[in-house]
Parts: C-alpha cells; sequence; structure tokens
C-alpha cells in the first residue's frame, strides 16, 4: 500500500513527506484556508495536487471532507457528523476527532451564523463572501437572541474571539491591537460548520440550554 501510495504521490510531483505534512496538518486543525496565510496557501495547493488520494485517505478512517472551492476552504467532519452540503451519513458514533465546544462558543457561533444569514438576505456579503459586523452589533445580537451579551471581562472575550478565528470562522485584529474590539468579518465557513437545524435552536424556547455540539 505505501509503494502504490508513493507512486501516485511521484506521479504527482509529491514526496510522501509533503503527503504526510498535508495530513498531519489536516488531521491536527480540522480547517485548512488558503487565504489564511502563505503556509495555509502552499498546503491547500498542495491538497489540490492530490486531491483524490486525500479522499481516499480520510475515506478509510471515514472522516468526511468538505471542500469550497469558492471560499479556497477545507474542513474535515468526524463520522456521523452533519455537515451542509454532504449526503447524510450513516455512521451515529462520536469520535475523539469531534471539535469539543463550550457552551459560549457554541451560543456566538449560532448568532455569527444568524448575522451572516441575515446579511445575505441584505446583500451586504463583499467578493469574498465575508460580512462586515462591529463588536456591539454582534452583542446587541446576542442579548436578542440569546438574552445575554457577550462576556464582560476583556480577555474572556479575546478567548473566545481567538476560538473562532483558529476555526476560520471570523477574521478580526489581533490579541495585542487596541481595535480587539472594533470589528470583525464573519466568514462564508460559517456556513458549513453551522447546520439550519443548529441555527433552528435560537427560535426554540430553549435556547439557554444549547447543545455544546450543535456545530
Amino acid at each position: 500500500m505505501r509503494e502504490a501510495l508513493n507512486a501516485q504521490l511521484a506521479e504527482r510531483g509529491l514526496s510522501s513527506e509533503e503527503f504526510s505534512e498535508l495530513m498531519i496538518r489536516l488531521l491536527d486543525r480540522g480547517v485548512l484556508c488558503r487565504d489564511d496565510s502563505k503556509r495555509e496557501a502552499e498546503l491547500y495547493d498542495r491538497f489540490l495536487q492530490v486531491r483524490e488520494l486525500v479522499e481516499d485517505y480520510l475515506e478509510i478512517l471515514r472522516i468526511r471532507l468538505l471542500h469550497e472551492p469558492r471560499f479556497n476552504l477545507l474542513r474535515l467532519f468526524p463520522p456521523g457528523a452533519e455537515v451542509p452540503g454532504l449526503a447524510d451519513s450513516d455512521d451515529d458514533f462520536r469520535t475523539g476527532l469531534r471539535q469539543r465546544l463550550n457552551q459560549q462558543e457554541v451560543a456566538l457561533i449560532l448568532v455569527l451564523r444568524a448575522e451572516y444569514d441575515k446579511a445575505l438576505r441584505e446583500g451586504q456579503v463583499d467578493e469574498q463572501g465575508q460580512v462586515l459586523l462591529t463588536l456591539e452589533a454582534l452583542n446587541l445580537s446576542s442579548r436578542n437572541l440569546l438574552g445575554k451579551p457577550l462576556p464582560e471581562s476583556l480577555s474572556e472575550r479575546q478567548a473566545l474571539l481567538r476560538r473562532l478565528r483558529q476555526l476560520r470562522l471570523i477574521r478580526s485584529p489581533g490579541d495585542n491591537s487596541s481595535e480587539e474590539d472594533a470589528w470583525l468579518l464573519i466568514r462564508p465557513g460559517i456556513l458549513s460548520l453551522v447546520t439550519d437545524s443548529a441555527l433552528n435552536q435560537l427560535a426554540s424556547p430553549e435556547a439557554d440550554d444549547l447543545d455544546e455540539d450543535a456545530p
């Protein structure tokens, strides 16, 4: 099997080390966006060279790959996960690959998805599929939809936004910027992480008891 893989990689001009580096990055981060950095651009272009091999490898592990070429985005989902844009899987078990999000993170992600949908309806999306939102507007939306604001503590708020940046769901100034709390960009990857059924929780009476595995 290794020899067959190496032969196919050689045909595409890649070494086994380069393929391994790509797979380790994907499995470790669970998300890859070409626009995020020079390094991610290199890895994303490498994926395009060996897409079939990556898909075959992940299929053996029963890990689902969502590729959104419009946004140069790759995202992995564990077996059994509900994935917008992909057919439902018969897997019904949980794995350690599932992203464990706390309730605060889940709540904010759902609010971001609601704001993104609103901007889509109003045509307020830029050429990269991003939506500009001030933190004040996000805080107000959280109050309206969930009945609670963003964390008052600056450190908690920064940690929360940093986590969403890691998931490639938002862009915002770095933690050391004086503009940290001024604005953010909601990235189109939010559509691939939050299902419509999860979003519907915001309209339910039990919205205060959000499932931590909703996204």
